[in-house]
């Protein structure tokens, strides 16, 4: 039992990606099912986790701690799996590991979480909890029919107890209207607004003099609302994602806001009108469990066969429903036709990408990531990488993201592999991105990257180079990637061509190719990977290098 003394919202923000855990629940299950859930039993999943495709961390410093940290929050408490008396996964977990509908399964569990129940009992110093956060979130969304990011962190966040949601509504009512009459700098209004609720949330604490963190000695009041105003923002973009992870939210990366996708209105609302809001079990720990790991709480409007065969007419008129289809294979038809259409959407995007018809729009998007005024940054880099290596040339590229029902970008990357994968017949390319820069680009990027090629190696046995993409290139990782270019290792399949390059470059390479007086081909990128090669070889330290293959880069088309 996890003892609590938030003063907003409780919910869980490990995993980050809600997806992550399914392959870890599973990895779990196979070799340790019916044993204590231990030190032991800890130390050894972190051992075989280290080895797996889709793990991305290390766990080294303390192994059975960063278990704890995996399975302790968002599986146990989501009600995936039960660790006590002995390790399993709850029926809940065995239909997310196995089932073609994880979305179904992750809007259930989500709705059943609550504070307080057996599994999370607030502190005296904690808010006043009664809610099931999920569901209240849900709620306040479908109210407002679109929700800021800055409100949810505001206000949603307060809304520890379910009875007070007219409240909350209330609050953002004034805010928006406060908003609108305010003519000067919006940034510096919302700042103003958030540190006076955050005042007023943490009060007591304050006039207590309570505003030292673990995190620092620093017990001022400012250096105190800095660190909460940092973990309401951590709060927040946590529910987005496991929101999301539902399949019913639509996210505007642009405007920064959240709404019910227009054909899940009609089951938001049915879940909203049917579920109970009040906590349940509270003090029995046997019933709670029993509830949370039930696959089939609570009732969804895929659960009503009539609801859902109206569902299934309406989204898929030329689908032929037989009276003796089971509801679950009805449910599998429905999944079934919704990745096919998914599927559809990707490949007819992909074709406007290849006539260079949304050359425009990528091009935008890359700006908007240049000034971060996007919401989920490091997802649409990933996903506008892969756009325009679609555009950029031949080959099959695919992009290793979570699309939603539409094709739009949901998730990064899953675990230990490549973000964005380009097959051109007789070589392999990897590409990866990220936001990060400075030391953290070093440290969380050098060693998987090269992973990663290592692995397309291994599986296509043919060449293979990779290009990093950043908003700015460490020194460090300039380094360590031109000696990877002169340095054999067997580990890594030999020699690793890699070249670092800064965004802006690789949007000129891109610019490039749609103004090319001819389509380029699979030839000009195998020519500039070798060039890289050459230059390694030929160049007498890695900045020498960097400034060639840069300008290589800036002109990359140019006979």
């Amino acid at each position: 039992m996890a003892r609590i003394d938030s003063k907003v919202i409780f919910v869980t923000t490990s995993p980050r990606t809600p997806a992550k855990m399914i392959p870890e629940i599973e990895l779990l299950n196979t070799h340790f099912a019916g044993q204590k859930w231990s030190t032991d039993t800890q130390r050894a999943f972190m051992e075989l986790l280290k080895e797996e495709n889709f793990f991305n961390g290390e766990g080294a410093k303390d192994p059975a701690f960063s278990a704890r940290d995996r399975i302790n929050r968002a599986p146990k408490a989501l009600g995936f799996v039960s660790l006590s008396p002995t390790i399993n996964l709850t029926e809940a977990g065995t239909e997310l590991v196995t089932s073609k509908r994880k979305e179904e399964m992750f809007l259930r569990q989500l709705l059943k979480f609550q504070v307080p129940s057996p599994f999370h009992k607030p502190t005296d110093k904690a808010a006043e909890f009664w809610v099931k956060p999920y569901l209240e979130l849900f709620r306040l969304i479908r109210h407002f029919g679109s929700l800021k990011f800055d409100e949810l962190r505001l206000f949603g966040l307060q809304l520890t107890d379910y009875r007070h949601f007219d409240i909350i509504v209330s609050k953002i009512d004034q805010f928006r209207i406060e908003k609108a009459q305010n003519k000067g700098n919006y940034k510096k209004f919302y700042k103003d607004y958030l540190q006076f609720e955050l005042q007023q949330i943490f009060s007591d604490r304050i006039q207590s003099g309570e505003t030292k963190t673990r995190e620092t000695k620093d017990a001022s009041i400012s250096k105190f609302l800095k660190t909460q105003s940092s973990n309401l923002r951590d709060y927040a973009d946590a529910c987005v994602r496991y929101l999301r992870a539902t399949g019913l939210v639509n996210i505007s990366h642009i405007g920064k806001s959240l709404s019910i996708a227009p054909e899940k209105m009609e089951e938001v609302d049915y879940f909203l009108k049917k579920t109970d809001r009040e906590p349940c079990f509270v003090e029995n720990e046997k019933l709670y469990v029993e509830y949370l790991g039930n696959a089939e709480l609570p009732t969804l409007l895929t659960d009503n066969r009539d609801l859902l065969e109206s569902k299934i007419q309406a989204e898929f008129p030329n689908i032929h429903i037989d009276d003796s289809i089971s509801l679950k294979n009805l449910k599998n038809i429905l999944a079934d036709e919704l990745e096919k259409r998914k599927e559809q959407f990707i490949t007819d995007q992909v074709a406007a990408i290849k006539d260079y018809r949304l050359f425009e729009d990528i091009n935008t998007t890359f700006d908007q990531i240049l000034d971060n005024s996007l919401y989920d940054t490091p997802l649409m880099l990933e996903w506008n990488a892969w756009r325009a290596m679609t555009m950029l040339d031949g080959g099959n590229i695919k992009a290793n993201l979570k699309f939603d029902d539409f094709g739009n970008p949901m998730s990064s990357a899953q675990g230990n592999m490549a973000d964005i994968v380009c097959d051109y017949d007789d070589f392999g390319l990897t590409v990866e991105v990220t936001m990060q820069g400075g030391k953290r680009q070093y440290e969380t990027e050098g060693e998987p990257v090269t992973r990663h090629l290592a692995k397309v190696k291994r599986e296509t046995n043919k060449p293979a180079y990779c290009l990093f993409i950043a908003p700015n290139i460490n020194d460090a990782c300039i380094a360590h990637f031109y000696a990877l270019h002169k340095i054999s290792i067997s580990y890594y399949g030999g020699t690793s061509t890699i070249i670092p390059l800064p965004l802006k470059v690789f949007i000129k390479m891109v610019e490039d190719s749609h103004n090319a007086s001819y389509v380029p081909q699979p030839k000009h990128i195998q020519r500039f990977f070798e060039r890289s090669n050459e230059l390694a070889n030929s160049t007498n330290n890695e900045i020498d290098w960097y400034n060639e293959i840069t300008q290589e880069a800036l002109n990359w088309l140019t006979d």
